[in-house]
C-alpha cells in the first residue's frame, strides 16, 4: 500500500517543513496543486528538503503550457530530484483555459493533450540521446533545438507523467 499527501494550500515558506515531516511519518508521495501557486516549484522545495519522497503535480494544467515549458521543468526537477518527480497533468475546463489563461481551447481536448505528451517525450528523448529534435503533430511541430538549449541527458530520464481529466 501506498500513503500519499496533497500540500495544504498556503505560503511556500511551510513547503521544506511539511516535506519533512511527511517523509519521516513513511509517507510515499506529496503532491502539489495549481491553485494559489505555480505547481512546479513546490517540487523542488520537496527535492531540497527530503531524500526518499516522491513528488509530483496534482496536477499541473497542460492546455496552459507549451510542450517545451513543460519538458524542461519536469527534466529539471527530475535530475535535482534523482528520479522522484512525477508529471502529473489535467485540461481544466474551457472557460479556465480561454479566460484565466487566455489560451485556446482544442476541438479535440483528448487528441491534444496525447499529443502535447508526445511533444514532451520527444524533447526528453531529444536530450537523453543526442537525436534530432523532430516533433509533427497537428498541434505542434517541434524541430528545433540547438546544444546551447539542450539540458544533455539525466540519470533518471523515464519521468512518469500521470494524467487527469474533468468534465
Amino acid at each position: 500500500m501506498y500513503l500519499d499527501a496533497s500540500l495544504p494550500p498556503g505560503p511556500l515558506a511551510q513547503v521544506p517543513g511539511i516535506a519533512r515531516a511527511a517523509e519521516s511519518l513513511g509517507f510515499d508521495a506529496l503532491w502539489s496543486t495549481e491553485t494559489l501557486h505555480d505547481p512546479f516549484l513546490p517540487g523542488a522545495l520537496v527535492a531540497e528538503h527530503t531524500q526518499r519522497l516522491q513528488f509530483g503535480t496534482a496536477v499541473a494544467i497542460a492546455f496552459a503550457r507549451s510542450p517545451a515549458t513543460l519538458a524542461y521543468t519536469a527534466w529539471d526537477l527530475a535530475q535535482i530530484s534523482n528520479g522522484r518527480f512525477i508529471l502529473g497533468l489535467g485540461t481544466q475546463v474551457k472557460a479556465h483555459i480561454e479566460r484565466r489563461f487566455g489560451m485556446p481551447w482544442p476541438e479535440s481536448v483528448v487528441g491534444k493533450l496525447h499529443e502535447q505528451i508526445q511533444a514532451v517525450r520527444a524533447f526528453w528523448h531529444t536530450w537523453q540521446t543526442g537525436e534530432p529534435l523532430n516533433f509533427r503533430g497537428e498541434y505542434y511541430k517541434l524541430t528545433l533545438m540547438s546544444p546551447f538549449f539542450n539540458p544533455g541527458p539525466i540519470s533518471h530520464p523515464d519521468i512518469p507523467i500521470y494524467i487527469a481529466g474533468v468534465n
